[in-house]
């Protein structure tokens, strides 16, 4: 007679979805040994080989993906009970990977990670500062924090909020220079931006939205090297505005001629979007980024 308990089930989603032991005990929080006894005791009981073991990890036979369908619908079902009986989404628990810009990434931690803790205190978050290399299909991160929507089966994105980028110097800098009042006047003065063939969203390619003929003399993957490179007095860049009015050194330039308008997106894999666990950050995310919107929009040509 087949064998089948729910605690099984969630080992095997796990593997599932991380296709490796090593990850799915990190989700669980437990060793890649419990794992793989809880895996083999699993295809033992329902005498059916469930994975597929090679070098890559574990991948889904066709009985393995026929019961994923089956194990989802009952997390989803046992989450649902859960939430119904504590009335309390802090019943929330588990894994939770989230792949973020690292510019986005910092402003959530400085001023939401303190009530993402407190909102789901049984949640383990590991944030991920690379987005371009971790890979949904994979499921390398539950959720991705994006600057632009996917149009792409299966996936889903929601807005999250707007931000505004403008191009700054150091004061230190502009004192020594002739004013600037024209784009046509940023040409001379030397450029910080965005390696071009490692730019991994089109969103984040905007310098021929300063000047068609700009053309940087230091270029960085990473927005926090361009900062410290401007701060230094060493060019001028296009930084978003909730990470520039942090720095009283920083002075926006021609910010009554140069705003530029970006978005944050939501994005997962339509089978996760239904969980509610996954739901409820999600919500959780846009709400506290939307009650923000002051510190990523400036009202002002000169706010910061």
């Amino acid at each position: 007679m087949a064998h089948l308990t729910w605690d099984d089930l969630q080992f095997f989603l796990a593997v599932a979805r991380e296709g490796q032991l090593s990850r799915a005990a990190r989700q669980l929080q437990t060793s890649h040994v419990t794992v793989s006894r809880r895996i083999d005791r699993l295809e033992a009981g329902l005498d059916l080989r469930l994975f597929e073991r090679n070098p890559r990890g574990y991948e889904l036979t066709n009985n393995g993906r026929r019961l994923v369908e089956t194990a989802e619908r009952m997390e989803q079902e046992a989450d649902r009970l859960l939430s119904d009986l504590t009335d309390d989404i802090r019943a929330q628990r588990g894994l939770l990977r989230v792949a973020m810009p690292e510019g986005f990434a910092s402003f959530f931690s400085e001023n939401l990670l303190a009530q993402f803790i407190d909102r789901f205190p049984n949640i383990a978050l590991d944030l991920i500062t690379l987005p371009q290399v971790m890979s949904l299909s994979r499921r390398e991160a539950d959720l991705s924090v994006t600057l632009d929507p996917t149009k792409a089966s299966p996936y889903h994105s929601e807005k999250i909020v707007d931000y505004v980028l403008r191009v700054y110097g150091a004061s230190k800098y502009l004192q020594g220079c002739a004013p600037i009042t024209t784009r046509e006047d940023l040409l001379d003065h030397p450029f910080a931006g965005y390696i071009e063939d490692m730019i991994y969203a089109r969103g984040l390619d905007y310098l021929d939205e300063v000047h068609s003929k700009v053309r940087p003399i230091f270029k960085s993957s990473s927005i926090f090297n361009q900062l410290a490179a401007v701060r230094d007095g060493l060019c001028v860049t296009v930084l978003p505005c909730y990470i520039a009015r942090q720095y009283d050194d920083l002075v926006p330039i021609l910010p009554d001629q140069i705003t530029i308008l970006r978005s944050y997106w939501l994005t997962c894999h339509r089978d996760v979007r239904a969980l509610p666990r996954e739901r409820a950050v999600m919500e959780f995310i846009k709400s506290k980024m939307r009650a923000l919107r002051d510190d990523l929009v400036p009202t002002t040509p000169n706010g910061g």
